[in-house]
């Protein structure tokens, strides 16, 4: 009935509660997202995520969110959809690393970024396992990856966006002093494929920390999705895009961010397979 009196307003129906108002927006906003993720490219979903400028969306998200937390939305899938096209274009990546066990690190330059790094791995669990651990649990991240002292989620807006801050341990040999981020993320889904989102933000709630030098992310992402011909395992790939402020010689940030990733694959590994799998997967 909700949706009949959006898609045909000239129409008159009896009016609904407040809270029955709640419901239907929640589930026309859950039939939108599934629509949109139905998409049969990268690009198109993306663009299709995107359209949320049309009557019913605008109408949906004026309902659900605060003017603030739509543009934290919209700063997400925009980090989202730079993200992806970085990640697309095949040209000019040069290989930093190379792992016995074939993780790769790969580079560009980015015109009005600079310097980005690409990991690519390939690690022995389910893609459901991965998201568990990368999404639902991410506050606990510092619990397995030494380069991470804490991941707070500062604010959670729907059930795809959360605000975080994250304090960045000292890199080794103390090149690289204490940082922290505040950044948005998004998570999105499409079919078998999951990508993870984000770039730096401003949250007025979590100012710059005494003693600490706020760098900032983005856009980065990480796309998991099951290994071809093996379901069992998945194909991981991370762009990472950082800026990490103060004075540091380049040569010394691109080996610590190149470091950086082959650790966390490391990590990731021994954390997955250490820890038991939840329940649903």
């Amino acid at each position: 009935l909700a949706l009949r009196g959006f898609l045909c307003p000239t129409q008159q129906y009896p009016p609904l509660s407040a809270g029955l108002r709640h419901q239907a927006v929640l589930a026309i906003g859950q039939e939108l997202n599934r629509r949109a993720l139905g998409g049969p490219t990268p690009g198109a979903w993306i663009n299709q995520v995107r359209r949320r400028s049309s009557l019913l969306g605008s109408r949906l998200e004026d309902t659900l969110y605060s003017d603030q937390e739509l543009a934290y939305i919209q700063q997400g899938e925009e980090a989202m959809q730079k993200a992806l096209g970085i990640l697309s274009s095949q040209e000019g990546w040069k290989k930093e690393n190379q792992q016995a066990n074939g993780d790769t690190v790969l580079s560009k330059v980015v015109p009005d970024m600079g310097k980005v790094f690409r990991l690519e791995v390939v690690v022995d669990q389910p893609m459901e396992r991965l998201y568990e651990e990368l999404v639902e649990r991410m506050e606990a991240m510092g619990e397995w990856n030494p380069n991470v002292k804490e991941i707070k989620v500062l604010q959670k807006i729907g059930k795809d966006t959360v605000i975080t801050h994250e304090l960045a341990a000292e890199s080794a040999g103390n090149l690289v002093g204490p940082r922290d981020f505040v950044s948005v993320r998004c998570a999105k889904r499409r079919g078998s494929t999951c990508v993870l989102a984000g770039m730096a933000t401003h949250f007025g709630e979590m100012p710059e920390q005494k003693g600490v030098i706020r760098g900032e992310h983005g856009p980065t992402c990480m796309v998991l999705h099951p290994l071809a011909g093996s379901p069992s395992k998945t194909k991981l790939t991370w762009l990472l895009s950082i800026d990490l402020k103060g004075w540091l010689p380049k040569t010394v940030i691109n080996q610590v961010l190149s470091q950086t990733q082959v650790d966390f694959a490391n990590h990731l590994r021994k954390r997955l397979e250490a820890s038991p799998a939840p329940n649903g997967c």
